[in-house]
């Protein structure tokens, strides 16, 4: 079964914003912190941004561009890109922050290009 399906992404123009969604298939994920990766071509999977039920955390790159959100009741988690860069191409996945392996869904394609 699929835990996490992660939708929003495209193609866009620098400096355009999109808005990635993450729908949980259960309830467990509404009660633990939840983190958006993104793994750029030829790269490694790297953490983008996390939420808690406290706290949020941002990578410098996405900091003050990227906002993440969640909706427990929903089971839903979403990140918020403005002013998006090239730099800022990848599949963009969810996951618990830290992952775990067995949750990684299919992904969300963001390419930044003009």
């Amino acid at each position: 079964q699929v835990m996490l399906v992660e939708s929003g992404g495209g193609l866009v123009q620098p400096g355009g914003s999109l808005k990635l969604s993450c729908a949980a298939a259960t309830s467990f994920f509404s009660f633990v912190p939840m983190g958006w990766y993104r793994q750029a071509p030829g790269k490694e999977r790297e953490l983008v941004a996390g939420i808690s039920h406290t706290d949020t955390n941002y990578t410098d790159s996405a900091k003050g561009r990227f906002t993440i959100s969640r909706d427990d009741a929903k089971k839903m988690v979403y990140l918020q890109m403005n002013s998006l860069k090239p730099n800022d191409t990848g599949v963009y996945y969810c996951n618990m922050w830290p992952p775990r392996g067995g949750f990684w869904g299919q992904g969300t394609q963001v390419t930044v290009s003009s």
